[in-house]
């Protein structure tokens, strides 16, 4: 699959700009990316404004042939993807929290947004988006403990750059993307996303819909959820509208 990237100097939201192409029937693995999101979104309907040029912005336009309960694997391996990504160029090595955000020493650095359309039991397209923190210096005071970028990772006098990392990210993603919808199993990269699971062997509570409950964190199931450990044994939690929290913090 090629990557035909497709920049713009700002957009209201990358997502929303790649679904509108995707009805036009662009060819799968279009890229679109802003230097600058004015409405972006996040999960669970949370906003994610990106300053010009300061993080990453960038969607995948994607038409895979799966059932749509297999979907919510993309979003795991886009985790996997920018991991790689930010260790490959940077040397920093994150970690993932289940399922769509990566983290550095606890703080969030990128968060991700799958969507999709489905029709007749199938996937229409599917748009995988994805934010990174690069250049940010400053959050907002309710994310100031929460958040970090790639500049402030990095050693002094050292730098990010939006556009490598773009360009790394989704040469990591494609050949992921080509085996799971060639195999439609995570199973080729689920030992990987465990060794970088933050949650992995921690309390976390679940803040489900129908009331939160507490259990130990010990891994992902096939389909990508996660498997909480809770007295009467296993209990796997799919990503859905379902918040995953550490005990004491965001992880």
């Amino acid at each position: 699959m090629e990557v035909r990237e497709r920049y713009y100097r700002t957009l209201d939201s990358t997502n929303n700009e790649a679904k509108k192409q995707a009805q036009t029937h662009c060819p799968e693995g279009t890229v679109i990316s802003a230097g600058r999101q004015t409405a972006g979104r996040g999960r669970r309907g949370h906003d994610w404004e990106t300053p010009q040029d300061e993080a990453v912005a960038t969607s995948m336009i994607l038409y895979p042939d799966i059932p749509p309960e297999h979907l919510p694997g993309l979003t795991l391996l886009a985790a996997v993807a920018v991991r790689r990504a930010i260790s490959g160029l940077y040397g920093l090595e994150g970690q993932i929290k289940w399922p769509n955000d990566v983290v550095l020493k606890n703080k969030k650095i990128c968060g991700i947004l799958t969507e999709m359309s489905a029709k007749d039991g199938r996937a229409r397209y599917v748009i995988v988006g994805i934010g990174v923190n690069v250049h940010n210096r400053v959050f907002p005071e309710e994310l100031a403990d929460k958040a970090t970028s790639i500049d402030l990772e990095l050693p002094e006098g050292k730098s990010g750059d939006c556009g490598a990392l773009r360009r790394r990210i989704w040469e990591e993603f494609v050949p992921c993307y080509e085996t799971f919808v060639r195999e439609q199993s995570l199973e080729f990269v689920r030992e990987e996303y465990e060794r970088w699971l933050v949650n992995r062997d921690r309390e976390v509570r679940v803040l489900d819909p129908a009331g939160p409950w507490e259990g130990i964190a010990r891994g992902i199931g096939p389909g990508g959820e996660l498997l909480v450990e809770t007295k009467e044994g296993l209990r796997p939690v799919d990503s859905g509208e379902v918040s995953v929290r550490g005990l004491y913090g965001y992880v």
